[in-house]
C-alpha cells in the first residue's frame, strides 16, 4: 500500500496534467476558431457586376488611356481584340443600343453590340464600364452621324450641322459588365 507522500506526489502530479491538459484544449479552441475565421475571410466572393451579352470579367482590361494608344496607330480597316476600362459619357435614349465611352484627351468611341444581341440601361452616363471585343477605325457617314445624333436627343439644328463625314473609333462590344 502506497505511503501518504506516494499519493501527494501522484496528486501533485495529476494536478499538472490537468493544468496541461486545460491549456492545450484552450489552445486548441482558439485555433480552431481562428482557423474558421480564415476560412470565412477566404471564402469572400469577388465583386460581381451587372453583366451583359456574353460573360466576361474584369482580367487583363486595360486602361482608357492604353486603348486610345492603340487607336492611335490604327488605320481604317485595322481591327483589335480587346478589352478595357472606360467612363460612359453617352447612351442611346431610344433603346440603349449603343454606347460611347470616354478615351484620353477628350476623344470618345462610339460602343455598339455584336449582332444588336443586347441593350444598355439608359440611365448609365457616367459610370464605368468594361467592354470587351472588337475595336476598329471607320469612316463614320453623314446618315449615320446624324441618326447617331437623333439616337442621343439632339436638336434638329444641331443635326443639320452634321455635313460631312468623319473618322471615328469604334467598337463591336460582345460583353458588358457596369461597374458600380
Amino acid at each position: 500500500m502506497p505511503n501518504f507522500t506516494d499519493v501527494f506526489q501522484i496528486l501533485k502530479i495529476m494536478k499538472r496534467i490537468n493544468i496541461l491538459l486545460v491549456f492545450f484544449f484552450g489552445i486548441t479552441i482558439i485555433s480552431a476558431q481562428n482557423s474558421q475565421s480564415h476560412t470565412e475571410q477566404k471564402a469572400v466572393a469577388p465583386t460581381v457586376f451587372p453583366s451583359f451579352g456574353m460573360q466576361i470579367d474584369e482580367t487583363n482590361a486595360i486602361s482608357a488611356s492604353e486603348m486610345s494608344e492603340k487607336y492611335a496607330i490604327m488605320k481604317p480597316t485595322d481591327t483589335l481584340q480587346t478589352k478595357f476600362v472606360a467612363k460612359v459619357t453617352e447612351v442611346c435614349q431610344s433603346k440603349g443600343c449603343w454606347m460611347r465611352v470616354e478615351l484620353q484627351d477628350g476623344q470618345e468611341t462610339m460602343v455598339r453590340f455584336k449582332d444588336y444581341g443586347f441593350f444598355m440601361p439608359k440611365d448609365i452616363k457616367g459610370k464605368e464600364v468594361i467592354v470587351n471585343g472588337l475595336a476598329f477605325v471607320e469612316e463614320m457617314s453623314v446618315k449615320d452621324q446624324q441618326h447617331y445624333a437623333k439616337d442621343a436627343g439632339k436638336s434638329d439644328d444641331e443635326i443639320t450641322k452634321i455635313t460631312a463625314a468623319k473618322k471615328t473609333l469604334g467598337f463591336e462590344a460582345d460583353g458588358v459588365l457596369l461597374k458600380h
